[in-house]
């Protein structure tokens, strides 16, 4: 019996070689694949120049810096509580209205002076975050923590009962329809153009307010001791609990921490996008969660990744292929990466099982 299950054994056995070497090399070609076609169809064309992929790649860059920050919030968590905050777009939502809001409120438009207007724009940032962080608090507070013990089910329909209520908060906040807001970033010239690659106030905006926060929330999340206790509350609740950890307090400052990235993002969209509208939120959190599920649900790195991911496939779609297929292309990769590696790319941070 025991010599017959070695030649059964081999096939499985090269099976799961071959699966372990797709996972990780043949989801890299399959990524790259899009993005290489159109570098090579730039270099073969008629002028040779790839100015329109550059600007491609920069404006994905940007795109994707935003749903990175609002995927970061659904990872956080999923990694404390294992919750899929269904309503953290709607929280994103929010913070583009009190962004729109703020600036009626200060009278920002586009002739206001460059320093007033830097000034107005981080008084603002701060306004979004908080009004965000604030509102995914009290969401906590009242829908979640509650229902901290009741079955898994609960605490997700609860979840999507809290985003039709922002929703309609939001459509009597500012209407059914899109609302646009003063062009303070498009409206603007280009700050550097290289090789006719433009880079806009706009871009700038993106990645300036992205990288900073990425930075903070890793360094605060490794270094601090808010930080080692969210994450041994992830590791172990009762765990934590035990060794003199407020529980509630951790997963209340979790929960901050996701409104105030979504908060600056909804500030970000707002001003790239210019127009803002209620129903932004909901296409806004699919998509965020979709990054966050490429990269790994509940690791930090891989939420990044999925919306730089995202960003990018969007961006070649729209300007490449046809904006209708573009949410096709988005999901029919993250089939592929489910499909080959179903953690995510970058794996997974969740607790442990017992």
């Amino acid at each position: 019996m025991e010599a017959a299950s070695v030649p059964a054994s081999r096939p499985a056995a090269r099976g799961e070689a071959a699966r372990n070497f797709i996972s990780k090399y043949g989801l890299i070609v399959i990524l790259a694949a899009m993005p290489v076609y159109f570098a090579i169809d730039d270099l073969t064309s008629e002028d040779a120049n790839l100015s329109r992929f550059g600007n491609n790649l920069v404006d994905g860059l940007s795109n994707g810096a935003i749903w990175a920050l609002v995927a970061i919030g659904y990872t956080l968590v999923y990694g404390i509580v294992e919750l899929i905050n269904f309503a953290h777009g709607e929280v994103f939502m929010i913070g583009s209205f009190a962004t729109a809001g703020f600036f009626g409120f200060i009278g920002l438009t586009q002739d206001t002076s460059v320093p007033l207007l830097a000034a107005g724009l981080l008084v603002t940032l701060f306004v979004a975050m908080l009004a965000s962080g604030m509102l995914n608090v009290m969401i906590e507070r009242v829908a979640y923590r509650p229902l901290r013990s009741a079955p898994k089910l609960a605490p997700l329909i609860t979840a999507v009962g809290m985003s039709f209520i922002l929703q309609n908060v939001g459509l009597l906040w500012l209407g059914g329809s899109p609302e646009g807001i003063p062009d303070l970033i498009r409206a603007q010239k280009e700050l550097v153009n290289i090789g006719g690659v433009s880079i806009t106030n706009g871009d700038l905006l993106s990645i300036g307010v992205t990288i900073p926060l990425l930075l903070i929330m890793t360094s605060f999340i490794g270094r601090s001791r808010l930080g080692k206790a969210m994450r041994a509350t992830a590791q172990d609740p009762e765990a934590a609990r035990l060794m003199g950890i407020n529980v509630d307090t951790t997963i209340s400052l979790t929960f901050l921490l996701g409104g105030i990235l979504a908060g600056s993002a909804g500030l970000i969209y707002a001003l790239y996008q210019t127009t803002i509208w209620y129903f932004q939120g909901f296409t806004a959190g699919l998509l965020a969660f979709t990054a966050a599920v490429m990269g790994g649900i509940g690791n930090l790195k891989g939420a990044v990744l999925g919306g730089f991911i995202i960003g990018f496939i969007q961006q070649l779609s729209d300007n490449r292929i046809d904006p209708a297929w573009t949410n096709a292309l988005v999901f029919f990769f993250l089939i592929l990466i489910m499909v080959f590696k179903p953690s995510g790319l970058l794996g997974e941070q969740t607790r442990d099982a017992g």
